[in-house]
């Protein structure tokens, strides 16, 4: 498995769906980008100015709300996965 480092998180991208309330199914082209995920591994945490670490507000199996056009996409044994920092993630879905 991947293992990021200081702030970043390995998110596991949740799909958009293919199909609107209203039943119509959407074109590849006219979904939107995914902005929500697991994350499946973390960093250590933020390196502070003085040498201390502050950890991560996030941990791993938490679901999170990210900016859309944050992070690396990155391939690993097969499977798709975003690595970004801790910054680029809005919230974490309850």
């Amino acid at each position: 498995m991947l293992k990021p480092l200081g702030d970043r998180v390995i998110i596991e991208v949740t799909e958009a769906a293919e199909q609107t309330v209203g039943g119509i199914v959407l074109a590849n082209n006219a979904k939107d980008k995914p902005v929500t995920g697991k994350i499946v591994a973390a960093g250590t945490g933020y390196v502070l100015n003085d040498g201390s670490v502050r950890e991560l507000a996030v941990k791993v199996d938490d679901e999170v709300l990210f900016d859309k056009y944050a992070g690396q996409e990155v391939s690993f044994e097969g499977t798709d996965y975003l690595a970004l920092h801790e910054k680029d993630i809005v919230a974490i879905v309850e």
